[in-house]
């Protein structure tokens, strides 16, 4: 059976949350954060020597990286659902966006939120950081729109991979003023695939609070 290994509070929600639309049977297998560094466990070093979540075994092979797993669960299980078929022009946008998240999105999010954690950034740091936080959420506020998806075909992989880097915004406070976004985040967190996932796994952050 497909296993996934699943440290709490991560991306790796997002895996459980794709088998869950999907309705694909796994086999999860959890971890817990130090409760000082806020790392994962060394012990995950022994299923990928990167030692991060997410990872998934399935057939003989280790995955990690949320990008290609997702790529890899919706090519091997899809049958069709959450990606439009290769050859169709739509398919390269739906690459785009489904790397786009962790490739440049995600960056100086991650970044303005480690600041706070960590007592403040450089100010250095800190001017250069601000405006490709509000280029990322205006590029995708633009895309989802009122009440879209980044795909014009509807709801796709690449939506619950963007929702982490929409969550993380949300929970930094950064998505004040910008009513598009927080729609785009509560339909997909509507989803009862979501939902399940979260019952599951937990809620998807690291921090609740910064």
């Amino acid at each position: 059976m497909l296993k996934v290994h699943h440290l709490e509070r991560s991306r790796s929600m997002r895996i459980l949350w794709l088998l869950e639309e999907l309705g694909v049977g796994y086999e999860l297998i959890g971890y817990q954060r130090h409760p000082v560094t806020i790392r994962a466990p060394e012990t995950l070093k022994a299923i990928h020597p990167l030692g991060k979540a997410p990872v998934i075994e399935d057939n003989g092979l280790v995955i990690t990286e949320s990008g290609a797993i997702i790529e890899y669960l919706v090519d091997a299980y899809g049958d069709g659902r959450l990606a439009p078929a290769r050859g169709d022009p739509e398919h390269a946008r739906y690459l785009e966006w489904l790397h786009y998240a962790e490739g440049s999105a995600m960056l100086p999010i991650m970044v303005t939120l480690l600041g706070a954690w960590t007592g403040g950034l450089p100010d250095g740091l800190k001017g250069f950081i601000a405006p490709e936080v509000e280029l990322v959420l205006d590029y995708l506020s633009k895309a989802v729109g009122a009440d879209g998806y980044l795909l014009k075909s509807g709801f796709s992989a690449a939506d619950i991979q963007m929702s982490y880097v929409v969550g993380s915004a949300r929970m930094g406070g950064l998505l004040q003023g910008r009513p598009d976004l927080l729609a785009y985040l509560e339909r997909l967190e509507l989803r009862p695939a979501y939902r399940k996932s979260v019952e599951i796994g937990g809620p998807p952050y690291a921090m609740d609070q910064l």
